[in-house]
């Protein structure tokens, strides 16, 4: 049954690929301020698009009338950043989530997806991460995350709205600019790569991720929309692997051999992390694509949107 959905920082990597999945049987509004969202990538989508900040909470009201479930994606997704300027990330992480949650309270919605962050999970050195782990909070970002889980579900006690919390690991896929002082490390080692330049690491290589291909994440999101509960789960593949080994595959991929270029470890970087994703599969989520073809499919992206952007 069509549903109305909308979706904060649905311009962005993973709510352009959100909307898209969800415009195809719904009726989908994306609210977006650009600021590191782009138009092009809601390119072929149908959908409502909304200029505007989840800063704006009468705008905010405005659009969640009638609406059936919000996806709430829109932040600043840097851990630098927020090390950098704490009070920004502050005002738009956890502020912004602040206004979308009394936005949908007013507007009487029924169902929120957060998506909070691994992050939350700090350096612990406890793998793999389980939900029912106390947060350890290594950065202003991922303050904003806990914070922001917290008032999901003290909304969902006292106000009723259902809201589901995802803590997505490290999404990659189509849709993700290489170019953005917010990208992920998969598009920048492949965007280097492509244009024959050595990948930059932070550190040794030998840190961990677990990377989640974007349509699996997407998948998440849905499920989680469709949940009776108001839980929280870890989107990830359950499977950790290396920046080094990362770049092995991509130079398989690519069929020529990298040299990646070493440089200090950032500030507030973890060293390892790794999902355990077993909660997630009591709403029917499992990881569909191997790393090796969701890289493959990035890889296929990434070479058209550099030759588009010569």
């Amino acid at each position: 049954m069509s549903q109305k959905m909308a979706i904060t920082g649905g311009a962005g990597f993973i709510g352009s690929n959100l909307a898209e999945a969800l415009a195809k049987e719904n009726e989908v509004i994306i609210i977006d301020d650009l600021s590191s969202g782009k138009l092009e990538n809601l390119a072929g989508i149908e959908a409502k698009f909304v200029r505007g900040s989840i800063t704006d909470k009468e705008l905010l009201r405005n659009e969640f009338l009638d609406v059936d479930c919000i996806f709430h994606l829109a932040a600043v997704p840097s851990v630098q950043k927020s090390i950098e300027d704490p009070i920004r990330i502050n005002q738009i992480n956890l502020d912004g989530t602040l206004n979308v949650l009394i936005a949908a309270r007013d507007a009487e919605v029924k169902h929120m997806v957060f998506a909070s962050s691994a992050a939350v999970y700090g350096d612990s050195s406890e793998v793999p991460k389980k939900e029912y782990m106390v947060p350890q909070p290594k950065s202003p970002y991922a303050v904003t995350k806990v914070a922001g889980e917290h008032y999901c579900k003290v909304f969902s006690e006292i106000y009723g709205l259902q809201t589901v919390v995802l803590r997505l690991f490290n999404v990659f896929g189509p849709k993700q600019d290489p170019n953005s002082e917010y990208s992920g490390v998969i598009s920048r080692f492949i965007s280097s790569i492509l244009t024959s330049l050595d990948p930059v690491v932070f550190g040794d290589g030998e840190q961990t991720r677990d990377f989640v291909f974007v349509n699996d994440a997407v998948r998440a999101f849905i499920l989680a929309s469709r949940s009776k509960s108001s839980k929280t789960y870890n989107v990830a593949r359950g499977q950790g692997a290396s920046l080094n080994q990362l770049i092995q595959i991509i130079g398989k991929i690519v069929g020529s051999e990298i040299r990646p270029r070493f440089l200090d470890a950032r500030s507030g970087d973890i060293k390892h992390s790794l999902a355990d994703i077993s909660e997630a599969e009591s709403i029917g989520y499992y990881p569909r694509f191997p790393l090796e073809e969701g890289l493959k499919r990035t890889v296929d992206w990434m070479s058209k949107y550099i030759l588009l952007n010569k």
